[in-house]
This record gives C-alpha cells, sequence and structure tokens, in this order.
C-alpha cells in the first residue's frame, strides 16, 4: 500500500536514470583555449543558475580533455547547437580531443580571449570562470556571461538525439 508516509522500494539508480533519459533540454557545445591549447566537447549537463546576477553552470567530465584545459582557462565559450549541425555534434561528442584535432575538421573563429566560437553555431555566449565545483564525476564550471551573440532561434540539438552517440571518452 502506499500512501503519505509510505516509501515504495524501487531501484532507485535505474529509476532515476529512466526518469532523467525522458528529459528533453538541449545540448551544448563548450570550446576553450588555454594558451596554445584548445578544446570542446559536446555538453548535456547545464543550466542557468541565476538570473541576478546572469550565472551558468556547464559541467564537463573528468575524463574529458576539455576538462584538463579548461582547468587552467580564465573563461568558456557555450554553443547553443542547431538541430541540424549532426556532423558538429559527432565531432564534439562522438571525437576525443587527444586524439582529433576537431579545430581542423570544422569552422570557426577566434573569441573573446581568443576562445573558439564555432560558425556552425550563431548563437552563443562566453563566459567568464568564476568557480570550479566538485559534483562527482563531473566538474561544474560556474560561468558569468562576458560576450554573447544571438543571430537565430530553437530548434536546438535536443538530448534525445544525441542518447545514442559513442562518446569519445567514457563520463
Amino acid at each position: 500500500m502506499t500512501g503519505p508516509g509510505r516509501l515504495i522500494a524501487v531501484d532507485v539508480s535505474g529509476t532515476f536514470e529512466a526518469l532523467v533519459g525522458e528529459l528533453e533540454y538541449s545540448m551544448f557545445i563548450v570550446t576553450v583555449a588555454a594558451g596554445e591549447q584548445l578544446a570542446g566537447c559536446l555538453v548535456g549537463f547545464s543550466c542557468q543558475t541565476s538570473m541576478h546576477p546572469l550565472r551558468f553552470l556547464v559541467c564537463l567530465s573528468r575524463e574529458n580533455q576539455t576538462y584538463r584545459v579548461a582547468m587552467s582557462a580564465p573563461e568558456l565559450a557555450v554553443h547553443f547547437v542547431p538541430r541540424q549541425a549532426e556532423a558538429l555534434v559527432e565531432l564534439f561528442g562522438g571525437c576525443t580531443g587527444d586524439v582529433v584535432d576537431k579545430f581542423s575538421r570544422c569552422a570557426w573563429q577566434p573569441g573573446p580571449a581568443g576562445v573558439p566560437i564555432l560558425q556552425e553555431c550563431p548563437n552563443w555566449f562566453v563566459g567568464r570562470v568564476l568557480d570550479r565545483l566538485d559534483l562527482g564525476d563531473h566538474v561544474g564550471f560556474l560561468l558569468e556571461p562576458v560576450a554573447a551573440q544571438r543571430a537565430g532561434g530553437p530548434p536546438y540539438y535536443p538530448f534525445r538525439q544525441a542518447k545514442d552517440l559513442e562518446p569519445g571518452h567514457p563520463a
């Protein structure tokens, strides 16, 4: 019997994964420059955390080359990925920067602080890293937007469309 004060014994981990697996949210591509190093990856864990002041959180896997470069970078770029940018998603989500020079395979230009801005993503912002938060197998980068461009609108690349992508690195 269930009701107030009664718990249902379930596989919490499996149930939670199924619940969040049904969410429909946008994927992003994060790019970073630190010295001569460029890196970028597809990101599914992200959200706006404050309106006043503006804050946004992106989470990078500790296994990812982008994470290693971002640990010494003052700013990150967050790209809103158009739904039709399948090849870009495959490049930044399915290849590892440890093996592949992603930036030789796509059009980009240096943005604020030299951060790569992907030409196929007309909507983006660059954020100053305010804090790095240990969140388990990912590290959260709390960003303060310092530059932004909006030159189009949705639809953006959805999580559901990226679920079957074989990642360049395990999370």
